[in-house]
């Protein structure tokens, strides 16, 4: 794809060499991520960050990853605060706010909606997820990250890919943009494991298959999670049902903790997770007792999540090839935390 200038809307937008050339640039970014340098390469640009749907991780990795490049960052947050409440639609709220920012992020509740938007904006506009239908820089930090962990150990690529999806797979965005993402891939094995009635659309078990994918479904964890490299689990998305009783309904149903991934899982099995996990007693997706298992990766996956949207805005505002042009050494005390 030509990246610069170009919206970020859906995971079908890109095809294997586009992955690469994210991860190439992702590599890149990793000392101003680390904060061993400082480049000001987006002095002056402004991202308008807009969502409209409670988001913490994703909302504040967009806005660091844009001040990292030197960028300024504009926010929105829910309904209320914005004119959408008082009626403004869709295509006037792109257009005022495209003459306000150099490229928009934008979550919200409704599928289509950011797509929606940008057809009427000024500016490049990034899905930060839209419903239940795709969450597109996730499922690229996701992929990112299973190719760091595997390379950790001695994996070259990932072809062959073995991974569980665990949870809410009918309105979880982030397993929907990571399938997809998946079929560029081959000889892929995905264990589906989901209650009946939560189970991935099969629109998207029908694209794995095409693609030549081994797709198994389950309703059961324990047992299906033996022979993979990824256990990838999420959270029951409340916000998706009518009330909180139906959620409630399927919260809880596969807990992770060490016991269970010690009398299934391979020993260098890596347990991903989009975050928030849910760690509330009757949820408790994954258990705080495996918060000492090295492969562990979720909170590896959220500061992955910054190099990530910094090569997205790098390319399509096209400064990769100034980044380091436009450097310093930091000058002040930062603790190595990376």
């Amino acid at each position: 794809m030509k990246f610069s200038g170009s919206h970020i809307l859906s995971i079908s937008q890109f095809d294997r060499s586009d992955i690469e050339r994210v991860f190439e640039v992702a590599d890149r970014m990793a000392p101003y991520a680390h904060r061993q340098r400082v480049t000001k390469v987006l002095d002056g640009a402004i991202l308008g960050n807009m969502f409209f749907e409670p988001s913490t991780r994703t909302r504040v990795s967009f806005g660091c990853a844009f001040n990292l490049l030197g960028g300024e960052v504009r926010e929105t947050t829910g309904f209320e605060t914005s004119a959408i409440a008082k009626g403004e639609s869709l295509y006037d709220t792109a257009r005022v706010l495209s003459g306000y920012s150099d490229v928009i992020v934008m979550r919200h509740p409704v599928s289509g909606s950011v797509a929606e938007f940008a057809a009427a904006s000024r500016v490049p506009v990034m899905n930060g997820g839209d419903g239940a239908n795709e969450h597109p820089s996730q499922a690229l930090l996701d992929l990112y990250t299973i190719r760091k962990e595997l390379q950790h150990q001695g994996r070259s690529d990932l072809d062959g890919l073995r991974i569980a999806m665990i949870g809410d797979l009918k309105y979880g965005r982030t397993v929907h943009s990571l399938c997809k993402l998946l079929c560029l891939y081959r000889n892929v094995t995905v264990v589906l494991i989901a209650p009946t009635e939560l189970q991935m659309p099969p629109a998207i078990v029908e694209q794995l298959r095409s693609a030549g994918h081994t797709v198994l479904e389950s309703d059961v964890m324990e047992g299906s999670i033996s022979k993979v490299d990824i256990a990838y689990s999420t959270r029951i998305q409340e916000e998706r049902f009518a009330d909180r009783a139906e959620a409630d309904l399927y919260r809880g149903r596969y807990r992770l903790n060490q016991a269970i991934y010690t009398r299934n899982c391979e020993p260098n099995t890596v347990i991903m997770h989009p975050l928030p996990r849910d760690s509330r007693s009757e949820a408790n997706e994954l258990d705080n007792d495996l918060n000492d298992n090295p492969n562990l990766a979720i909170f590896r996956q959220a500061d992955n999540g910054v190099l990530v949207r910094m090569a997205l805005f790098a390319l399509i505002l096209d400064v990769v090839e100034q980044v380091d042009k436009n450097a310093r050494d930091v000058n002040w005390y930062t603790e190595r935390r990376f």
